[in-house]
């Protein structure tokens, strides 16, 4: 029988209890042996629940006790979340995660740990909550050259993003309703300021490139510039605006390969495979040299969803007897500036397009006019397709320009 420790107790960890109760035959099955919850480590009580059996409050009850041979960490943040998950590989225990945010930061030492002591660290639903990624990743696609990694990764954004777009709700009720649904935090910041996305792009990144890629030297832009106004012009232009995470490989101006990832609000075109990505659902877009795209798609966040991706890592490290390696080295991934990353730019402007288009063409060359029912004092156009840098260097010598938005057009 493989005893296994949850620490937190909160909405992943209580999934993660009634998964395995629920599908206890399932999992025992698939695990090759009897799976049993020791312990659940929490710093509040459960009057009347069935976890309080086995709830401690001292995470010392589980690391000193041998018969646990899988902790499960669903705590979430860097601190205590490190010094537990990096005390327990130490002690022999592998261990499961949920936690983003840890994986990012501390990756690359606890994947050290758990192969020196031959045993495994798991992180399947860190980045996609339900979905399966990280594995697929790292297992089936590896007889290609990964080009792009792009994907929804957020859903409290999306959902935000999808209410604006289908009812015309501002920015403020988007969120509040966000809230009251429980898709966002008190503080939204990590959702909407796309912290929670860059940190699951950096991990698929170091993933399929074999190196760590720190999250914070990733481009991060996140949606609270967005407007009602600005979705009117989408809707005009047959497009959504969706919170997009990318990594790609592209060529600077010299030539020389790389890897350039970026978090940002893009406009995306009908034939986008993101394009059609609503509500709380996430997706990620995987493009290889031989296989071409694929997309994963499903609950990226949520109790169960998320639960279900984590037993899935229990159920794996119960029945892997030595270190699965799923991991990347800690030499650090070099990332090509966003600068050189070419495509075409919205641009929502002051005045009449009769006084101020010809000002526009005289910066960035010919463009293409949008008007948006019911918005008036001001236009919006596309422009050609140009590098980062270059439209940068142009956009500041506008005068009367409101916003940008990148669009990205297949």
């Amino acid at each position: 029988m493989a005893k296994i420790a949850i620490l937190g107790y909160g909405t992943v960890g209580s999934g993660v209890y009634e998964v395995i109760k629920t599908n206890q035959a399932i999992v025992n099955a698939n695990a090759g042996e009897d799976i049993d919850i020791k312990y659940v480590l929490d710093l509040r009580d459960f009057p009347g629940d069935p976890v309080e059996k086995i709830l401690v409050h001292d995470y010392d009850v589980i690391l000193n006790d041998d018969e646990v041979s899988v902790v499960v960490e669903v705590m979430g943040g860097v601190e205590p979340a490190y010094t537990f998950v990096k005390n327990a590989l130490l002690k022999g225990k592998s261990v499961c995660t949920s936690n983003k945010a840890l994986v990012a930061a501390k990756g690359p030492e606890l994947i050290r740990i758990a192969k020196e002591k031959n045993i495994n660290f798991f992180f399947e639903a860190s980045v996609g909550g339900g979905i399966p990624i990280i594995r697929p990743m790292k297992e089936c696609l590896t007889a290609d050259d990964i080009l792009e990694v792009s994907g929804i990764l957020n859903g409290t954004t999306n959902y935000m993003l999808t209410k604006m777009a289908d009812e015309g709700w501002e920015f403020d009720k988007a969120l509040k309703t966000a809230q009251d649904l429980g898709y966002a935090e008190r503080d939204p910041s990590a959702d909407i300021e796309g912290y929670d996305a860059c940190r699951k792009i950096a991990i698929l990144t170091s993933l399929y490139s074999g190196k760590n890629t720190d999250f914070e030297k990733i481009y991060t832009e996140g949606i609270t510039g967005i407007t009602a106004t600005d979705i009117k012009y989408a809707s005009a232009m047959k497009m959504v605006i969706k919170l997009v995470a990318i990594s790609m490989k592209e060529k600077d101006d010299k030539g020389n390969e790389g890897i350039v990832s970026m978090v940002c609000p893009v406009m995306l075109d009908r034939v986008h495979p993101l394009y059609g990505v609503n509500d709380v659902i996430n997706a990620v877009f995987v493009k290889g040299n031989v296989l071409g795209p694929v997309m994963f798609y499903g609950s990226g966040a949520g109790k169960l969803p998320t639960a279900s991706a984590v037993v899935s890592d229990v159920v794996e490290a119960v029945k892997t007897c030595k270190n699965e390696y799923i991991g990347w080295d800690a030499e650090e991934l070099k990332l090509m500036s966003v600068g050189s990353v070419r495509r075409s730019f919205f641009v929502r402007m002051k005045g009449s397009e009769k006084d101020k288009l010809a000002e526009a063409e005289s910066i960035f060359g010919p463009v293409t006019v949008v008007k948006a029912p019911g918005v008036d004092g001001e236009f919006g156009f596309v422009t050609g397709e140009m590098s980062e840098d270059d439209f940068n260097g142009k956009y500041e010598k506008l005068d009367g320009a409101i916003t940008r938005i990148r669009v990205n057009q297949r």
